[in-house]
């Protein structure tokens, strides 16, 4: 079974990361692509679109309950997911990577619901 980890990215990686993914449509201020690592990847199709993006930046803990509504419902409708998640089940652990302060309400956090679901 997968092992799927929050960080944020701009944590230092560690040996125990697994498979690193940054999860966030827009690439984080101050990383260098490097700094992601080795082998990492930047799956910004799976990351919420930019309306629902701006709309939940404007109030995340107030906006929570319905951003997760919508941004399981555009993922329900993303053909890129089932193909994530079948090259993540060869992976022993995967490390989502955020950008955003908040480590409860962010879209890292709903992406790995979604797809602890689909293992």
């Amino acid at each position: 079974m997968v092992q799927i980890k929050l960080k944020r990215v701009y944590e230092s990686p560690s040996a125990e990361d697994g498979c690193r993914v940054l999860v966030d449509r827009l690439w984080p201020r101050g990383v260098r692509r490097e700094e992601i690592d080795e082998g990492g990847e930047w799956e910004k199709e799976l990351a919420p679109s930019t309306e629902l993006r701006e709309w939940f930046h404007e109030d995340p803990a107030g906006r929570w309950d319905e951003f997760v509504s919508r941004y399981k419902s555009e993922l329900k409708q993303n053909t890129s997911l089932s193909a994530f998640v079948k090259r993540m089940k060869a992976e022993k652990t995967v490390t989502f990577l955020y950008a955003g302060k908040d480590e409860v309400h962010n879209n890292a956090v709903v992406l790995k619901s979604v797809v602890e679901g689909m293992l």
